[in-house]
């Protein structure tokens, strides 16, 4: 791959415009799903589902060589954002409970095999010297779309709780992002995917501190996200007391700094500072301010804003650290690392709800499990300084 290659200015737009709108769509739904499954299916089963659809993704992952290198990338994200769209129609239109179960199962899966898919599309137009450019300029039109999408989320809501209403937009959304895929990719030239069986990957990346500490790194960020997703709107609307109206503002401030800081650090990473720095002061922030929120107990809005907001600055920081770090050392034919960095996503969600879950059992009050997620995330200290500066 030629270090010196960047996407010409079309294809930029084009990948940059898919960002901003599937990421529209993946994040209408997301910070009202727990609610809408535990309208549907009971607070009990809420886990249960993410973990089947975490687990359902990380059996599709150990398929994605073998898909990839017979129907190639072009196809096989329509064939995905075809199944998103039946899955999302069947979310906003049955009541059938077992059928919801499937679908979100279905519609999880999807999404992250797609971020995969893309991650190929970005990485085959990225030289590995403007990694941290391409990819904070699109993390940044992708986190436009997650800043946007609580308060169009509030707004559908209202007063109500029609979570189906939601699910509904999110389904029209994709139409287009399928549209722009048929119409600008479909000449896309696959690189050649390196066939290596998935222990042998595993041993590699064990036995290379730079990509293991990495992944570990992303791993944590990413429990962090499946902890947030899961327990805060619950906690913010049921305990605290906030409305949806409420929390759609508190969660479009909260996601600013995923536009306002991914794209110059990004371009930092690139230019000025190595990546350790920036992803062990990220690790930093987001332990502590994630600590603090177990000490909140009023309702003070503007205070919430402002504890939620400094969550995601770190947050945005070991985002963009990770995804820049990673990129750097692995290109897009190496289809096994990439779909093992990628499965950092299900795992999480494997693991941090049953972890979330044993601790609700064992009596622990749910505002405190927002404590020991920050002690989690401050271990991930250990491996942002156990890595290796491309600068």
């Amino acid at each position: 791959m030629d270090t010196e290659k960047l996407p010409s200015k079309n294809t930029a737009v084009i990948i940059y415009l898919l960002g901003f709108l599937y990421a529209l769509h993946v994040a209408l739904p997301t910070y009202i799903a727990s609610s809408f499954l535990e309208n549907i299916l009971g607070a009990s089963f809420i886990g249960i589902v993410y973990t089947t659809g975490a687990i359902t993704t990380l059996i599709a992952f150990l398929l994605t060589n073998k898909i990839l290198r017979r129907f190639g990338n072009y196809k096989t994200i329509i064939s995905l954002a075809i199944i998103e769209i039946i899955a999302l129609i069947i979310l906003s239109s049955s009541q059938q409970s077992w059928l919801i179960f499937i679908a979100f199962v279905v519609s999880f899966t999807a999404i992250s095999l797609t971020h995969f898919a893309v991650d190929i599309f970005l990485e085959s137009f990225t030289g590995s010297n403007k990694t941290g450019k391409v990819r904070g300029n699109y993390l940044t039109m992708a986190n436009v779309a997650w800043v946007l999408a609580p308060m169009i989320s509030s707004f559908i809501l209202g007063d109500s709780n029609d979570y189906w209403k939601v699910y509904a937009v999110s389904a029209i959304i994709i139409i287009p992002v399928f549209i722009l895929i048929r119409k600008n990719l479909k000449g896309f030239v696959d690189p050649e995917y390196t066939d290596v069986p998935i222990i042998p990957t595993i041993e590699h990346i064990w036995h290379n501190k730079n990509l293991r500490s990495i992944l570990s790194a992303n791993f944590l960020l990413q429990i962090f996200y499946s902890w947030m997703v899961i327990y805060m709107p619950i906690y913010l609307h049921q305990i605290i007391g906030f409305n949806w109206e409420q929390i759609g503002i508190i969660f479009a401030v909260m996601l600013l700094p995923f536009i306002l800081t991914e794209a110059p650090l990004g371009r930092l990473a690139d230019t000025k500072y190595g990546e350790k720095e920036i992803l062990s002061i990220g690790f930093v922030v987001v332990a502590i301010s994630t600590i603090i929120i177990s000490f909140i107990t009023t309702n003070n809005f503007y205070l919430w804003m402002a504890i939620l907001f400094c969550t995601r600055i770190g947050a945005s920081m070991i985002e963009i650290m990770t995804d820049t770090y990673f990129f750097k050392k692995v290109n897009e034919s190496r289809v096994n690392i990439v779909s093992i960095f990628r499965t950092m996503l299900p795992w999480s969600y494997v693991i941090g709800p049953f972890v979330a879950s044993a601790f609700l059992m064992f009596g622990v009050p749910l505002q405190y499990i927002f404590l020991i997620l920050g002690i989690i995330m401050l271990g991930g200290l250990q491996y942002s300084l156990a890595i290796e500066d491309t600068r």
